[in-house]
């Protein structure tokens, strides 16, 4: 199998060590467990040519150092990892938005070095999507992992050109969606360039063409599968929740986000990850009583 190796030079702060960590409790596309060294591993479909990749990242200081392995386009998969690890990001400043807005100053201290990362493609963030409607995210994940383990390719999800041909026997509609989101994949439609390449917005309408996608999955799409740097959910109660919380009564996403431009997805995934953590302690502080 051939063997490509790249070398991404980093624009601002990042942290190897946090986003592994934070990927490692991302369960739509969890990483499968704790390397054995500092390296982040995963295996992925690389868009295009939907072939199987697998990619070791390493940093050393201000480089990050990809090792890629697959039979196809290496130069398209390696541009595919800087954009699912959020390298493809002029980062330079991000640290402004924590000293223009307190809240995100401390999030940014409390993680430090984090960069979004998620999905390996807009492709299997609509696959998720999909999969995870009207259902626990356990169950869901266990839904992704069978597709995975019975029609994927050695820990890399099902091809669109696979997942579109099953007959699968899941919950509700998810099936005929899964295909229509294979279908749109073959088309283009969920390219990851091209929806990076407009307004998260437009990139936003343009998703929900795709059947069984309605206005929250398109925004985890763009947000979350092409990890567009500077967007905003506009369908997500938590997200509100925790506005409130953290900016108090009265405030709303609109406001609070101008000051956070042009990396407003990078505030609200911080401001989800530390909720998240407060929610995991105070369960377990409750549990320990």
């Amino acid at each position: 199998m051939p063997r490509h190796s790249v070398s991404l030079p980093l624009q601002g702060p990042w942290s190897l060590a946090t986003s592994r960590q934070f990927w490692e409790g991302f369960a739509p596309a969890a990483l499968p467990g704790a390397a054995a060294d500092d390296r982040l591993r995963t295996v992925f479909r690389v868009e295009g040519d939907w072939t199987r990749a697998e990619v070791s990242v390493a940093q050393a200081g201000d480089t990050a150092s990809l090792e890629l392995d697959g039979d196809g386009d290496l130069d398209a998969a390696a541009a595919q990892v800087a954009r699912f690890l959020s390298l493809d990001v002029d980062a330079r400043g991000w640290p402004s938005v924590g000293t223009r807005d307190p809240v995100i100053g401390q999030a940014q201290e409390a993680l430090i070095g984090l960069r979004p990362c998620g999905f390996h493609s807009p492709y299997e963030a609509a696959a998720w999507a999909v999969l995870s409607q009207r259902v626990r995210i356990v169950q869901a994940a266990r839904l992704r992992g069978d597709l995975i383990d019975r029609y994927g390719d050695d820990g890399a999800f099902p091809a669109p050109a696979v997942l579109r041909t099953l007959d699968l026997d899941l919950p509700g509609r998810k099936a005929e969606y899964l295909r229509a989101v294979a279908e749109a994949a073959l088309d283009g439609v969920l390219d990851g360039t091209r929806l990076r390449s407009v307004e998260p917005s437009d990139a936003v309408v343009a998703v929900q063409q795709v059947r069984g996608i309605g206005p929250f999955a398109a925004e985890l799409v763009v947000l979350r599968g092409a990890n567009a740097p500077d967007g905003l959910p506009g369908h997500e109660r938590r997200f509100d929740a925790e506005i409130v919380e953290q900016y108090g009564p009265g405030a709303t996403r609109s406001e609070v986000s101008e000051q956070w431009r042009p990396y407003r997805t990078w505030a609200v995934v911080h401001l989800r990850a530390l909720r998240e953590r407060r929610t995991q302690e105070i369960g377990g502080s409750r549990r320990e009583q």
